[in-house]
């Protein structure tokens, strides 16, 4: 679907600020309240907007550290692995990547021990992972939620 130039502000509007009222961006692009809720809907109903949510400042509510990993999986085991670590309360986002069956995973904890009983415990408990490489985040430069259009 091709996106017109109103629609891609009202999705620029709505992804700087989800709680965004249909007024309020209506009178950024001098649309009317009902336009505004109109385009939203059809942006709903052709998948472009998936839903609406909340982001949480990770660091004010305890999860102080930010780590990535990448975890090379067995072919095999590769699914398994990954929906056991998607279950994880720490793991914030796990994506399948190319290469040799690798997945990325983003994981959010309290402090380095807790870090350190996530990898001992829960990532080098699974069987099926071949290879582990651990990032962790010192300074956040860019983060955004949703696309740039």
């Amino acid at each position: 679907m091709r996106l017109d130039d109103i629609d891609k502000r009202i999705l620029e509007l709505l992804t700087a600020n989800g709680r965004m009222s249909y007024v309020d961006i209506g009178k950024e692009l001098n649309l009317s309240r009902v336009a505004v809720r109109e385009r939203v809907n059809q942006l709903q109903e052709d998948g472009i907007i998936e839903r609406f949510t909340v982001v949480i400042n990770s660091e004010n509510v305890g999860k102080n550290v930010s780590a990535f990993f990448e975890v090379d999986c067995e072919p095999a085991s590769l699914v398994e692995v990954a929906e056991t670590l998607a279950e994880n309360p720490s793991v914030a986002s796990c994506y399948q990547m190319t290469g040799p069956s690798t997945l990325h995973m983003h994981v959010l904890v309290d402090d380095f021990k807790s870090l350190e009983k996530f990898i001992n415990e829960e990532l080098y408990a699974l069987e099926g992972i071949t290879r582990v490489a651990s990032h962790v985040l010192l300074r956040r430069f860019k983060s955004r939620n949703g696309l740039k259009l």
